[in-house]
């Protein structure tokens, strides 16, 4: 099987728009679990929190047949979003 990148498909606009979303989503988790391990604040939820993207995003690709456009894989990046922003909601309100 050829993988080179010369024989990968065209993305469209919207795949591309959803791939980023999916890669700046992951990236934040990467950035906390960064920052747990330094100050040990958070440190079980930004551990899971990757790896729940991780198995979540490549199992919704899989069923997807690998199109980031699929409402499965859409889903997923919206639930890591909620995620994401009830996680800056406990921060704003942790006085």
């Amino acid at each position: 099987m050829n993988t080179s990148p010369e024989n990968a498909p065209e993305l469209t606009k919207e795949q591309t728009r959803w791939a980023g979303a999916a890669a700046a989503l992951f990236l934040t988790a990467i950035g906390l679990l960064g920052y747990a391990f330094a100050s040990g604040v958070l440190l079980p939820f930004a551990a899971g929190w990757v790896v729940l993207q991780m198995f979540g995003y490549v199992g919704a690709l899989r069923f997807a047949h690998g199109d980031l456009a699929h409402p499965l894989f859409k889903s997923q990046v919206m639930l890591h979003t909620i995620a994401f922003l009830l996680l800056i909601g406990l921060l704003t309100r942790g006085d």
